[in-house]
């Protein structure tokens, strides 16, 4: 591949959609609020546990990245198919975090605006970004990719 090729196409850097995402449900709650929780529920346990298990399977898909030598942006080459630490259960662990930090802020919000954001992020992160990244990576690596998203779901 040449090297300005050598790189999944994605639509939208994936922390810029989340950030996006999460300040546009932000702004709106804050102009028409929507919560959807029973009062005295525990918003901010129950929403913490959440966000801190998201942020667990991204520094920890984060690290197998380092350990491998290879970029985590999606916009820089990728040396290698990941298959362990988190990798083993998904093959989009840093994405699923992300939403998994949504739905934690939805619920520590009482944010119907970020249950929506999270709709909208899945919707960008599986089109606009996983679809380009799986093209890629089963082009740069063919049947080691393929046999890889034979074995490991993209999700969970």
């Amino acid at each position: 591949m040449p090297a300005e090729k050598d790189h999944a196409d994605v639509l939208v850097p994936p922390p810029v959609a989340l950030a996006l995402s999460v300040a546009a449900a932000w702004l709106a709650d804050r102009l028409w609020p929507a919560p959807f929780l029973p009062p005295g529920f525990p918003r901010w346990p129950a929403g913490g546990v959440v966000i801190a298990l998201g942020l667990a399977i991204a520094l920890a898909a984060i690290v197998q990245f380092r350990r491998a030598g290879t970029a985590v942006r999606p916009d820089r080459p990728s040396r290698a198919v990941l298959t362990t630490g988190p990798y083993r259960w998904s093959r989009n662990p840093i994405y699923l975090a992300m939403l998994l930090v949504v739905a934690g802020l939805a619920v520590a919000l009482d944010s119907l605006w970020q249950l929506a954001a999270l709709a909208v992020l899945y919707g960008v992160l599986r089109w606009g970004v996983v679809a380009r990244e799986e093209a890629y990576l089963e082009r740069k690596f063919g049947a080691a990719y393929r046999d890889y998203a034979r074995r490991v779901r993209r999700w969970i």
